[in-house]
Protein backbone atom coordinates (compact mmCIF):
# COMPACT_ATOMS: atom_id res chain seq x y z
CA UNK A 1 0.00 0.00 0.00
CA UNK A 2 1.73 3.16 -1.23
CA UNK A 3 -0.69 5.72 0.23
CA UNK A 4 1.29 8.44 1.95
CA UNK A 5 0.11 10.86 4.61
CA UNK A 6 1.83 13.98 5.91
CA UNK A 7 2.34 13.36 9.62
CA UNK A 8 3.17 16.12 12.08
CA UNK A 9 3.87 13.91 15.09
CA UNK A 10 3.18 10.51 16.64
CA UNK A 11 3.41 10.06 20.40
CA UNK A 12 1.88 8.28 23.38
CA UNK A 13 0.16 10.25 26.10
CA UNK A 14 -2.92 10.54 28.30
CA UNK A 15 -6.09 11.42 26.41
CA UNK A 16 -7.07 14.85 27.67
CA UNK A 17 -10.58 15.21 26.25
CA UNK A 18 -13.80 13.36 25.37
CA UNK A 19 -15.43 10.54 27.34
CA UNK A 20 -12.10 8.69 26.95
CA UNK A 21 -10.23 11.32 29.02
CA UNK A 22 -7.57 9.85 31.30
CA UNK A 23 -6.91 6.75 29.16
CA UNK A 24 -3.46 6.20 27.57
CA UNK A 25 -3.59 6.78 23.80
CA UNK A 26 -1.32 6.81 20.80
CA UNK A 27 -1.77 10.17 19.06
CA UNK A 28 -1.33 10.38 15.28
CA UNK A 29 -1.37 14.06 14.36
CA UNK A 30 -1.81 14.73 10.65
CA UNK A 31 -0.50 17.94 9.11
CA UNK A 32 -2.64 20.56 7.44
CA UNK A 33 -5.91 22.32 8.21
CA UNK A 34 -8.31 24.27 6.02
CA UNK A 35 -9.64 26.19 9.05
CA UNK A 36 -8.02 29.00 11.03
CA UNK A 37 -9.76 29.07 14.40
CA UNK A 38 -8.98 32.07 16.57
CA UNK A 39 -8.13 29.87 19.56
CA UNK A 40 -6.17 27.14 17.73
CA UNK A 41 -3.52 25.53 19.93
CA UNK A 42 -1.95 23.33 17.24
CA UNK A 43 -1.04 25.88 14.57
CA UNK A 44 2.36 24.18 14.32
CA UNK A 45 0.55 21.35 12.51
CA UNK A 46 -0.61 23.59 9.65
CA UNK A 47 2.50 22.98 7.57
CA UNK A 48 5.15 21.02 9.50
CA UNK A 49 5.35 17.29 8.91
CA UNK A 50 6.93 14.30 7.20
CA UNK A 51 5.34 12.02 4.64
CA UNK A 52 4.88 8.42 5.81
CA UNK A 53 3.19 5.39 4.30
CA UNK A 54 0.43 3.74 6.26
CA UNK A 55 2.71 0.72 6.73
CA UNK A 56 5.37 2.99 8.29
CA UNK A 57 2.78 4.49 10.61
CA UNK A 58 1.52 1.06 11.70
CA UNK A 59 5.07 -0.15 12.27
CA UNK A 60 5.92 2.89 14.38
CA UNK A 61 2.92 2.55 16.67
CA UNK A 62 3.15 -1.25 16.97
CA UNK A 63 5.87 -0.94 19.59
CA UNK A 64 4.04 1.56 21.78
CA UNK A 65 2.07 -1.09 23.72
CA UNK A 66 -1.25 0.73 23.56
CA UNK A 67 -4.62 -0.36 22.16
CA UNK A 68 -6.21 3.09 21.80
CA UNK A 69 -5.37 5.47 18.93
CA UNK A 70 -6.48 9.05 18.30
CA UNK A 71 -6.26 10.43 14.76
CA UNK A 72 -6.14 14.21 14.97
CA UNK A 73 -4.63 17.31 13.40
CA UNK A 74 -4.76 19.93 12.13
CA UNK A 75 -7.79 18.58 10.36
CA UNK A 76 -7.10 14.92 9.57
CA UNK A 77 -9.97 14.52 7.11
CA UNK A 78 -8.40 17.13 4.84
CA UNK A 79 -6.03 14.33 3.71
CA UNK A 80 -7.88 11.79 1.50
CA UNK A 81 -5.68 8.92 2.70
CA UNK A 82 -6.98 9.36 6.24
CA UNK A 83 -9.95 7.12 5.38
CA UNK A 84 -7.59 4.21 4.63
CA UNK A 85 -5.53 4.89 7.75
CA UNK A 86 -8.66 4.68 9.93
CA UNK A 87 -9.68 1.40 8.29
CA UNK A 88 -6.24 -0.12 8.77
CA UNK A 89 -6.14 0.92 12.42
CA UNK A 90 -9.53 -0.68 13.03
CA UNK A 91 -8.43 -3.87 11.27
CA UNK A 92 -5.36 -4.35 13.46
CA UNK A 93 -7.44 -3.87 15.76
CA UNK A 94 -7.20 -0.64 17.72
CA UNK A 95 -9.93 1.39 19.41
CA UNK A 96 -9.92 4.44 17.17
CA UNK A 97 -11.01 8.02 17.86
CA UNK A 98 -11.00 10.65 15.13
CA UNK A 99 -11.05 14.36 15.97
CA UNK A 100 -12.59 16.43 13.18
CA UNK A 101 -14.28 19.79 12.68
CA UNK A 102 -17.92 20.20 11.78
CA UNK A 103 -17.16 21.02 8.15
CA UNK A 104 -16.52 17.44 6.99
CA UNK A 105 -19.14 14.80 6.32
CA UNK A 106 -18.19 11.46 7.89
CA UNK A 107 -20.73 9.19 6.17
CA UNK A 108 -18.10 7.63 3.91
CA UNK A 109 -15.59 6.98 6.71
CA UNK A 110 -15.32 3.68 8.64
CA UNK A 111 -18.10 3.55 11.21
CA UNK A 112 -16.12 1.41 13.61
CA UNK A 113 -14.31 4.54 14.77
CA UNK A 114 -15.57 7.08 17.30
CA UNK A 115 -15.79 10.55 15.72
CA UNK A 116 -15.30 13.56 17.99
CA UNK A 117 -16.86 16.40 15.99
CA UNK A 118 -15.93 19.96 16.94
CA UNK A 119 -18.83 22.23 16.01
CA UNK A 120 -17.31 25.68 15.58
CA UNK A 121 -18.72 28.43 17.80
CA UNK A 122 -18.82 32.15 16.85
CA UNK A 123 -15.64 33.17 18.68
CA UNK A 124 -13.66 30.68 16.58
CA UNK A 125 -14.44 32.88 13.54
CA UNK A 126 -15.12 29.62 11.70
CA UNK A 127 -18.77 28.87 12.55
CA UNK A 128 -19.74 29.62 8.95
CA UNK A 129 -17.80 26.47 7.99
CA UNK A 130 -20.12 24.12 9.93
CA UNK A 131 -21.90 21.74 7.55
CA UNK A 132 -25.53 21.17 8.66
CA UNK A 133 -25.69 17.90 6.71
CA UNK A 134 -23.09 16.42 9.06
CA UNK A 135 -25.73 15.91 11.75
CA UNK A 136 -27.31 13.13 9.67
CA UNK A 137 -24.00 11.23 9.88
CA UNK A 138 -23.77 11.23 13.69
CA UNK A 139 -24.31 7.98 15.60
CA UNK A 140 -24.45 6.99 19.25
CA UNK A 141 -20.73 6.11 19.07
CA UNK A 142 -19.85 9.70 18.23
CA UNK A 143 -19.36 12.78 20.38
CA UNK A 144 -20.00 16.43 19.58
CA UNK A 145 -17.82 19.12 21.13
CA UNK A 146 -18.39 22.83 21.63
CA UNK A 147 -15.48 25.08 22.64
CA UNK A 148 -16.88 28.03 24.58
CA UNK A 149 -15.14 31.40 24.77
CA UNK A 150 -18.00 33.63 25.92
CA UNK A 151 -21.74 33.79 26.52
CA UNK A 152 -22.49 34.14 22.80
CA UNK A 153 -20.71 30.82 22.16
CA UNK A 154 -22.70 29.20 24.96
CA UNK A 155 -26.06 30.43 23.65
CA UNK A 156 -25.11 29.34 20.12
CA UNK A 157 -24.26 25.87 21.43
CA UNK A 158 -27.52 25.59 23.38
CA UNK A 159 -29.54 26.44 20.27
CA UNK A 160 -27.52 24.01 18.15
CA UNK A 161 -28.14 21.20 20.64
CA UNK A 162 -31.88 21.88 20.79
CA UNK A 163 -32.48 22.50 17.07
CA UNK A 164 -30.61 19.33 16.08
CA UNK A 165 -31.93 17.17 18.94
CA UNK A 166 -28.38 16.14 19.79
CA UNK A 167 -29.25 14.57 23.14
CA UNK A 168 -30.95 11.69 21.34
CA UNK A 169 -28.59 11.54 18.39
CA UNK A 170 -24.98 11.33 19.62
CA UNK A 171 -23.30 9.50 22.47
CA UNK A 172 -21.94 12.49 24.41
CA UNK A 173 -22.16 16.26 24.10
CA UNK A 174 -18.99 17.94 25.28
CA UNK A 175 -18.40 21.52 26.37
CA UNK A 176 -15.03 23.03 27.20
CA UNK A 177 -13.58 26.50 27.71
CA UNK A 178 -11.27 28.40 25.42
CA UNK A 179 -8.05 28.35 27.42
CA UNK A 180 -7.33 31.69 29.11
CA UNK A 181 -10.60 33.16 27.78
CA UNK A 182 -13.36 31.74 29.99
CA UNK A 183 -13.07 30.49 33.56
CA UNK A 184 -14.28 26.88 33.93
CA UNK A 185 -16.34 27.90 36.97
CA UNK A 186 -18.41 30.27 34.83
CA UNK A 187 -19.17 27.63 32.22
CA UNK A 188 -20.05 25.14 34.95
CA UNK A 189 -22.52 27.61 36.48
CA UNK A 190 -24.19 28.25 33.11
CA UNK A 191 -24.58 24.51 32.50
CA UNK A 192 -26.04 23.92 35.97
CA UNK A 193 -28.44 26.88 35.71
CA UNK A 194 -29.82 25.57 32.41
CA UNK A 195 -29.82 21.88 33.37
CA UNK A 196 -27.98 21.06 30.15
CA UNK A 197 -27.48 17.38 29.34
CA UNK A 198 -23.78 17.78 28.52
CA UNK A 199 -20.40 16.67 29.83
CA UNK A 200 -18.17 19.60 30.78
CA UNK A 201 -14.52 18.82 30.20
CA UNK A 202 -11.16 20.36 30.96
CA UNK A 203 -8.15 19.72 28.75
CA UNK A 204 -6.51 17.28 31.15
CA UNK A 205 -3.14 17.25 29.38
CA UNK A 206 -2.82 21.01 29.92
CA UNK A 207 -3.02 20.46 33.67
CA UNK A 208 -0.54 17.56 33.70
CA UNK A 209 2.03 19.28 31.45
CA UNK A 210 2.70 22.92 30.49
CA UNK A 211 -0.21 24.20 28.33
CA UNK A 212 1.85 24.69 25.17
CA UNK A 213 4.08 21.63 25.40
CA UNK A 214 4.12 19.52 22.23
CA UNK A 215 4.08 15.74 22.15
CA UNK A 216 1.74 15.30 25.12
Amino acid sequence: MNIRLKINEIFKSIQGESSFAGIPFIFIRLSGCSLRCSYCDTAYAFHEGEEKTIEEILMQISGMSCSHVLVTGGEPLDQPGCRILIKELLDHPYTVLVETAGCHLIRDYPRGAHYIVDIKTPSSNMSHKNNPALIEDISKKDEIKFVIGNREDYEFSKRFIQENQLSGRCGTILMSCVSQELEPRILAEWILADNLDVRMQLQLHKYIWPPHQKGV
